[in-house]
């Protein structure tokens, strides 16, 4: 006789319904692992990290021909329009280069159109300069971004890095590695002011010349260059692996957890 209960069989057990923090976890995962340091961060050798990093010497090209194709057409010509549209050719060149290749295209399209918007820029005010301008409101944002995450304490590359080695926020409960993650941000920060440090002078100056060797030279070289020290410093910081030490016999037990922290519970420094 049964009651018309439903009986599970011996050792079924429910599979584990996802939790939306585990679910943004590893979206978080996945775009850290995805970006500049992620790809560089499981590379063997610098130079394969800063070739990761930069997207290979077939990106390193994509990111510089532009306003190489810019600047030399409006050296030669001194003709702004036509120095607008030949790189706008190139990028869809590029564009189409991908789709052959059966590559992703979206970097390449977000290129075509921050290209797009710094050529109306330049012919709006017919001032060459204004080709560049875009630049500066990148950099700036970069920069208040890092900054921010500083404040907050929350260092943009502690939670990149984090991620995309597995160790999610652990590192906040680490004095050492949190305050490691402080200076490595702070570097990033000074990279993106540095930019407009040397480059704005030049741009109010109306130096276009030397503002497109400028923006180029600090461009993918010096980024690729900034993500292998980033990586390199990173792996520094996390090795060698901290691991909890064992009880001894007759250890308090308060002492154990101050000396070995909590993963969930960052320290009152941090």
């Amino acid at each position: 006789m049964t009651d018309g209960s439903r009986i599970e069989p011996a050792g079924h057990a429910e599979s584990p319904v996802p939790t939306s923090d585990s679910a943004v976890a590893q979206q978080m995962s996945q775009a850290a692992k995805s970006s500049a340091i992620g790809r560089a961060a499981v590379a063997e050798t610098p130079m394969a990290a800063f070739l990761a990093a930069t997207g290979g010497w077939f990106g390193i090209i994509e990111a510089l021909a532009p306003a190489m194709i810019f600047l030399g057409t409006f050296v030669v010509t001194e003709n702004l329009l036509v120095s607008v549209i030949a790189p706008g050719i190139l990028a869809l060149a590029f564009i189409g280069m991908r789709v052959v290749r059966n590559e992703p295209v979206s970097s390449a399209a977000g290129g075509l159109f921050a290209m797009a918007l710094s050529g109306f820029l330049a012919l709006r005010s017919g001032q060459s300069e204004d080709f560049f301008l875009v630049g500066f409101w990148t950099n700036a944002a970069y920069l208040l971004a890092f900054l921010v995450s500083m404040l907050v304490r929350w260092p943009l590359v502690g939670v990149i890095a984090g991620f995309a080695l597995g160790q999610s926020t652990q590192w906040r409960s680490q004095r050492r590695a949190f305050w490691s993650m402080q200076v490595i941000t702070a570097c990033w920060a000074l990279l993106f002011a540095l930019r407009l440090i040397v480059q704005l002078p030049l741009y109010l100056a109306g130096n276009t010349q030397g503002l497109g060797i400028a923006r180029m030279l600090m461009g993918p070289p010096l980024f690729g260059v900034v993500v292998v020290f980033t990586v390199l410093f990173v792996r520094g910081v996390y090795r060698p692996e901290q691991t909890e030490p064992t009880a001894s016999t007759g250890t308090d037990a308060s002492t154990t957890e101050g000396a070995t922290g909590s993963g969930d519970r960052p320290p009152a420094s941090v």
